[in-house]
């Protein structure tokens, strides 16, 4: 039964990212060949249905905006990692928002499982723009070593 139900997991995990990968640059496709172009590597939700070409631009620009929130030249404090990395662990649908801290162990804590966490370190890729290589991500098992992992990446210390 447990097999079972980690293949259904599994099926679900990949199809979702199938179509969270897939269907934002068929959009950017479109959008591009009707004159919007821009460099965006995120999900621009429902911009396939919208008509007007303003109607593209605001949400392009919004999503600009969330996905590329750190400018290029300026790094992100400390603090603002913080906040980004319990933003994107307060999203998560298993994790109870009031439960959660910097400190808190997302499988002992929290009760997740390995393919909870697995979940959690790719919105953490989404978030920060970057891939955590798989030996890394065993060790990112609180919202602190997220922090100081995110913090080392981006050449900022405490």
């Amino acid at each position: 039964m447990a097999a079972l139900v980690q293949g259904v997991r599994g099926a679900l995990s990949i199809s979702s990212c199938l179509l969270r990968v897939t269907l934002p640059r068929a959009t950017l496709v479109g959008l591009q060949q009707k004159g919007i172009h821009t460099k965006l590597c995120g999900a621009i939700p429902s911009a396939a249905l919208l008509t007007s070409r303003n109607e593209q631009k605001n949400v392009v620009s919004s999503v600009i905006q969330r996905w590329m929130s750190s400018n290029p030249g300026v790094k992100p404090t400390v603090d603002e990692i913080k906040e980004r990395v319990l933003r994107v662990c307060k999203d998560f649908d298993k994790v109870h928002a009031e439960k959660l801290s910097l400190e808190t162990h997302f499988l002992n804590d929290l009760g997740l499982d390995s393919l909870d966490h697995v979940e959690i370190i790719m919105a953490m890729e989404d978030e920060f723009g970057f891939e955590i290589p798989d030996g890394d991500a065993e060790r990112l098992l609180r919202p602190a070593d997220i922090v100081r992992y995110v913090a080392d990446k981006e050449d900022i210390y405490e």
